[in-house]
């Protein structure tokens, strides 16, 4: 019997349920005096992040009768951030973000994203207000919470902040991953492996699971600790084998961002991974000011998956991508 696939891949009943869980995460923000804000979902930039690829389009029109090469944003990070440096105070955004090469139990190309970032925050600020929406929505105790060191050591007996390449090579070939780890020499991407296969499946089983301080290496956009320079003020969420968010005290000083992304594209050049253009004005915000804040992003599928009692995205959204 061919499957109609005309009909949501998620039913109608659970969509209800969506619909009380955004009204829900909307008022909470709406109490605390956070903004609504909208952004645009199409950029003349787009993350140089080289574990993220981004889909493209062109605009041809009034002055761009050969097209202004456009990308459909993975998130809507570095227009919240010229917002805020435009002092807009803290701010939050449920948006449609879009993730090439991402399609599975958790992943949907185009998928829903809450954003919202608190100036005068710091992570752990930010760690205790997720916290009680986590509480809010999935009606659980509140999140523990472990510094990436510590997770890494009590899974694999090894410190992640001072093993070498050679240490964790010899780790992971003990673990089963000698094929992809005895001839890697990045010790981030042996980091990031031992880490998802072997550390992440040990957390937030019971309950949400904050995983803060990441190696200064992973920092992405967020600052380095000044307390440990090995570590950067970045934190992600877990809770039954899914990653839920992924937060910030935010990286402020224009001239290290730049670097990061070009160091970036560096590495995609030396991988042959496609360039992606800098955003500049980014940059120009930066320049201009950004409050010291944190901001984190959420995956509101995934969260919804959790509350719903779903085991794959599709389950929780009107249509996914292969009824799209």
């Amino acid at each position: 019997m061919s499957v109609n696939l005309w009909a949501p891949s998620a039913s109608i009943a659970t969509l209800k349920q969506r619909a009380h869980i955004m009204h829900t995460i909307r008022h909470f923000f709406y109490q605390r005096a956070v903004m609504e804000v909208e952004t645009p979902s199409l950029s003349q930039a787009s993350v140089t992040d080289v574990h993220l690829a981004s889909f493209s389009t062109s605009f041809v029109g009034p002055g761009h009768a050969k097209g202004l090469p456009l990308y459909l944003q993975t998130s809507p990070e570095f227009a919240m951030k010229r917002l805020l440096a435009a002092d807009s105070g803290a701010i939050f955004q449920i948006c449609k973000a879009f993730r090439n090469e991402e399609a599975g139990k958790h992943h949907n190309p185009e998928f829903t994203m809450l954003e919202w970032y608190r100036p005068g925050f710091d992570e752990f600020a930010l760690m205790d207000e997720m916290n009680a929406l986590i509480k809010l929505v999935l009606q659980v105790p509140d999140a523990e919470r472990v510094s990436y060191q510590q997770a890494f050591i009590n899974a694999l007996g090894v410190d992640p902040l001072t093993a070498s390449v050679e240490q964790l090579q010899a780790l992971a070939c003990e673990q089963g991953f000698a094929d992809i780890a005895q001839h890697e020499p990045d010790k981030d991407t042996l980091l990031q492996l031992l880490f998802c296969m072997k550390v992440e499946p040990t957390i937030g089983q019971q309950v949400p699971c904050f995983v803060y301080h990441f190696p200064a290496s992973q920092a992405a956009l967020a600052q380095i600790c000044a307390h440990d320079e090995r570590v950067a003020g970045r934190f992600e969420l877990y809770y039954k084998n899914m990653e839920l968010a992924n937060g910030f005290n935010e990286l402020t000083n224009a001239n290290e961002q730049a670097q990061r992304f070009n160091q970036d594209n560096a590495y995609r050049e030396q991988h042959g991974l496609a360039q992606v253009p800098m955003d500049k004005r980014l940059i120009q915000a930066l320049e201009h000011g950004l409050p010291a804040c944190a901001g984190v992003a959420l995956g509101i599928d995934r969260l919804i998956m959790l509350a719903t009692n779903k085991q794959q995205i599709k389950d929780v959204i009107a249509f996914d991508i292969h009824r799209a």
